[in-house]
């Protein structure tokens, strides 16, 4: 058992974060403040193959797998959450083209998306069903070669600036619950389609979501990912692989936390010593370095079995879990720690804090990863 990084792996990961910061850091606070998407930093990131690294050569990707994936979202997310989503994230939904879709579905819609020239999007949650997949009611239903689909989604990432998006709807309405669903891919310049950038979110405010409606579209049956009816079979496959990649969002964040405490603990005097050397300040830090460390090992692991083709969908849900109340809670102690200044917006720690709370809600909430882990358990 070797829980060293491989040479290529090291680059990767020291490569990222050194873009991230010659990348990121300067309008950081500019992107946050004013909601701005960042699409000329994704066509640099695609220039250095950051963006669908764990996407095949012969697609346009790195090859690097999705623990190369997991560690570059690792690694942007040290400096900002939000723009990081914008760079990994321009392949959302790609997943289940990878996994599910045609020759031709793959060498159409990949290699754009890995130039940096496209953006995809899943297209699944529903303004009254999110993590209650079975109970999405967006409908396509069949006319001649095509399909026509009817219906909303919400909160979809990149919504608004995706140039395609890969639609959870329903194809047979009279079948079971979860032989009901395909996944189909919809241009997004297809008439009939209306979107909504969503404003006013409490953290990762450059990464774009909004709603979409789907009033009478028309796609062709081609369109269609991997066999009708198997789409909510696909979706949790395709969550096996997304989970990994919140949780990397969470370690990076969370490693930030943790450093920019330590520097500042260090800097900070109060009774005339250092505020590191108060025994409560060093119960914070050791802490959030425990947590940190746990949660690299279930990321890791995760992605590993990943690229090993043996997924494990209740690790991938461990690591979510664990991802999102690591991040909280090591975010609320780098505000603490860094006392009134921790409260403005002149050191970071307060945009982390704000980034970090969606780490428990999308991609599953952690009571839902709670439900998940629970029921597996006790199937063994």
């Amino acid at each position: 058992m070797d829980f060293e990084l491989n040479d290529e792996l090291k680059m990767l990961k020291e490569m990222s974060y050194k873009f991230a910061q010659a990348e990121f850091t300067g309008i950081s606070h500019e992107c946050d403040e004013g909601e701005k998407y960042t699409p000329d930093i994704r066509r640099k990131a695609a220039e250095n193959g950051l963006i669908g690294a764990w996407i095949s050569e012969d697609y346009g990707g790195a090859g690097a797998g999705f623990l190369g994936n997991a560690i570059i979202m690792e690694e942007l997310s040290k400096v900002d959450m939000g723009i990081a989503l914008n760079v990994v994230a321009a392949t959302f939904g790609c997943e289940s083209i990878v996994h599910f879709g045609s020759e031709e579905q793959k060498k159409t819609y990949l290699p754009p998306v890995c130039r940096g020239e496209q953006v995809s999007a899943g297209a699944f949650t529903e303004p009254n069903a999110g993590t209650d997949v079975a109970g999405y009611k967006t409908k396509a239903v069949k006319d001649g070669n095509d399909y026509v689909i009817t219906g909303n989604k919400m909160f979809i990432t990149n919504g608004s600036v995706c140039d395609f998006m890969v639609a959870q709807c329903i194809t047979n309405p009279e079948g079971k619950k979860h032989n009901s669903f395909s996944l189909i891919i919809v241009p997004a310049s297809t008439p009939g389609i209306t979107r909504n950038k969503i404003h006013g979110k409490m953290g990762i405010r450059s990464s774009d979501t909004a709603e979409i409606a789907f009033e009478d579209v028309r796609v062709p049956r081609a369109n269609l990912v991997g066999k009708e009816g198997n789409g909510f079979r696909q979706l949790m496959h395709f969550f096996d692989t997304t989970r990994v990649m919140v949780a990397a969002q969470a370690l990076g964040l969370s490693e930030a936390c943790l450093e920019t405490s330590i520097k500042y603990v260090k800097e900070r005097t109060a009774f005339g010593a250092p505020l590191g050397s108060f025994q409560l300040t060093q119960m914070k830090l050791t802490e959030m370095a425990i947590k940190v460390e746990a949660l690299r090992g279930l990321i890791y692991k995760s992605a590993w079995l990943l690229d090993e083709g043996r997924p494990d969908y209740t690790l991938a849900a461990m690591a979510k879990y664990y991802g999102g109340q690591t991040a909280v809670f090591c975010a609320n102690y780098a505000v603490e720690l860094h006392g009134g200044y921790g409260y403005i917006d002149e050191y970071s720690v307060q945009k982390w804090y704000r980034d970090a709370k969606i780490l428990e809600l999308y991609e599953g909430t952690k009571e839902a990863e709670i439900m998940t882990i629970g029921r597996i358990l006790q199937a063994r």
